[in-house]
């Protein structure tokens, strides 16, 4: 053999070994920095005395796109009055701890939140979907609220006007909260682009009877789910939230972690451990497509807490330990101040209270469940006009359920594969639904046989006292009868 063609293949074999070597070391390094936080996480759960019951601050770990605003508006409003309500946290902590009567929390932050709060103290309660459904979902909504900025010539325009209207409002929009800050500005950029290029072919426009397949009008949906930002953001979201390992994590080696496991995917089973053990101390996981029954289980978990607890003599809620007070530390402010308007205009949406302030303290779970429906029957007429109003501008794009089956099966696995996380961690939280609706069923059949004998006991109890009082009306009558015939006689 030439002796240049053995030296190329000696160094061929050589960057074969050293890239192998490489790749080995890589893993073991990640396999160790993965252990290491799972280790720690694991180490720093508390087991609390009883998970059922509502603690004095209540952490609602909103997960996008599981309905989970409608809870808030719907359910919390209603049950918390406004002085209750902590100033919400999108980007980072905006807690103020002068305020001793905040018990409220609901954002976008995954669960390292909890690091900033007094763990003895907060209950932590979250809703999950089905994550196939929830990826739908997510890639709908980011073109529907880019979609608003359309109104403008170009993209440029829509911009500086967005960066206009922050700074001129208090209000909290869209483009301030996770994920919607990453997925939203792409894809607006995107729907841009694209509508740039139709201008510039005139007429000459692909036809397609799929709206997720319109390359003309909005990014395709294979095109999204393989793209870095919703590898990094939307794929296995729910299971990143709960474990809290998002881009907008409060852990130093969040990232670090979350990429490995993204690299190397054995490792996530790391991560999947310390997300089900969460979810094994929270006071309630509701699932969106068990809408009824999680809206039901929590009105009834944590609902009759919230009002029990408002209408207790010397609530806990009026009172705060000192001690308790320094679990909030002054560096953990945000200098920005706290957003809150009602401004929706230019694609910001922003956060409202549809909902409604919180009715009587002392209502009951039927009048709260009540008020629940008239609410979520409202907001989803709300969500429906906005968002056929946004999908006019990229018509003949419309996003709906009939649509989805169109989506072919190749798309679906790739979906499912890109989400194995969260299609574990789904079963695992609808497991544990079943198991809660089951022993509520219980609950309730004991409840209905305690009620049987004890009304069974109280029927023996009426009978008797019947049977005496009519005896004893019966010698009245008797002694009436004989003083008259001797009046007579």
């Amino acid at each position: 053999m030439d002796p240049t063609l053995k030296l190329c293949a000696f160094f061929l074999v050589l960057v074969g070994l050293v890239n192998g070597s490489f790749a080995e070391n890589d893993f073991a390094q990640c396999e160790s920095v993965v252990k290491r936080w799972t280790r720690t996480s694991l180490d720093e759960e508390t087991t609390k005395e009883d998970k059922h019951m509502l603690r004095d601050l209540l952490f609602f770990l909103h997960v996008p796109r599981t309905g989970g605003r409608t809870y808030f508006h719907c359910f919390l409003k209603k049950l918390y009055p406004s002085y209750l309500e902590c100033p919400r946290s999108y980007d980072k902590l905006r807690f103020d701890p002068s305020k001793p009567k905040c018990r409220l929390l609901v954002t976008h932050d995954d669960y390292s939140m909890t690091s900033k709060l007094p763990r003895e103290r907060t209950s932590v309660v979250t809703i999950l979907r089905d994550p196939v459904d929830r990826v739908f979902s997510t890639y709908e909504f980011s073109i529907e609220v880019a979609a608003r900025f359309l109104v403008h010539p170009n993209l440029t325009s829509a911009t500086k006007m967005a960066l206009r209207l922050s700074s001129k409002t208090k209000g909290v929009s869209t483009l301030d909260i996770w994920p919607w800050k990453y997925l939203v500005p792409w894809m607006r950029e995107d729907l841009f682009a694209r509508r740039d290029a139709r201008y510039s072919r005139g007429q000459n426009i692909n036809e397609s009877n799929d709206s997720y397949d319109m390359e003309d009008f909005a990014m395709p949906l294979q095109e999204y789910i393989n793209d870095p930002v919703a590898v990094d953001v939307v794929h296995n979201g729910a299971t990143f939230q709960v474990a809290g390992l998002t881009n907008n994590s409060y852990i130093a080696e969040a990232h670090e972690v979350r990429h490995c496991v993204q690299k190397y995917k054995t490792l996530g089973k790391y991560v999947l451990q310390v997300a089900k053990k969460r979810l094994d101390d929270m006071l309630y996981v509701g699932l969106t497509e068990e809408h009824r029954e999680s809206a039901t289980k929590f009105a009834n978990v944590v609902g009759t807490q919230v009002i029990s607890q408002l209408n207790a003599p010397k609530s806990s809620l009026e009172t705060t330990d000192n001690t308790e007070r320094s679990s909030f530390s002054n560096s953990d402010l945000d200098t920005i101040e706290h957003q809150n308007s009602t401004l929706n205009r230019e694609g910001s949406e922003v956060t409202t209270s549809e909902g409604g302030e919180a009715t009587e303290s002392n209502m009951t779970v039927g009048e709260l469940m009540d008020a629940y429906e008239l609410c979520i029957a409202n907001l989803r007429k709300a969500q429906s006009r906005r968002r056929i109003a946004s999908l006019k501008r990229i018509s003949p794009v419309n996003f709906t359920k009939e649509a989805r089956l169109q989506v072919p099966e190749e798309v679906l696995h790739e979906i499912r594969s890109l989400n194995d996380l969260d299609l574990q961690l789904y079963e695992y939280a609808r497991a544990i639904f079943n198991k809660q609706h089951k022993t509520s069923l219980l609950i309730n059949e004991d409840s209905w046989d305690n009620f049987s004998s004890a009304y069974g006991l109280w029927r023996v109890v009426t009978l008797a006292i019947t049977f005496v009082f009519f005896f004893f009306i019966f010698l009245l009558i008797v002694n009436a009868r004989r003083r008259t015939w001797k009046v007579k006689k």
